[in-house]
């Protein structure tokens, strides 16, 4: 599952904003079902910016969230109202992917 939360973060705010997003991502990646995250900026749009993290599902997904709401709270007011949970239905494995292929622990 991969779930994408996405702010606007005004030019002024760039550097609290990305210190508060790397908090989050560390609660987050302590939580049972985490897979990976990143915290992104729009090449296009700079003032864009993402929390994107993947999850074994979606229960884990939102139990993570209620984990991370203090950390959370500062960055709501730039937060996106939007839908963050995605149901991945279909992928591809990319280069580094498959160079793992067959090395242990990527079972």
């Amino acid at each position: 599952m991969l779930a994408l939360i996405r702010y606007s973060v005004p030019d002024a705010q760039t550097e609290e904003f990305a210190a508060h997003a790397r908090e989050i991502l560390d609660v987050l990646a302590a939580q049972p079902g985490y897979v990976r995250g990143q915290v992104c900026r729009s090449v296009d749009e700079p003032v864009l910016w993402a929390l994107v993290t993947e999850w074994e599902g979606a229960g884990f997904y939102r139990r993570a969230l209620s984990a991370a709401r203090m950390a959370m709270y500062p960055l709501m007011i730039l937060m996106i109202n939007e839908p963050s949970a995605f149901e991945i239905v279909d992928g591809r494995p990319g280069v580094s992917d498959r160079s793992r292929e067959g090395t242990v622990g990527n079972a």
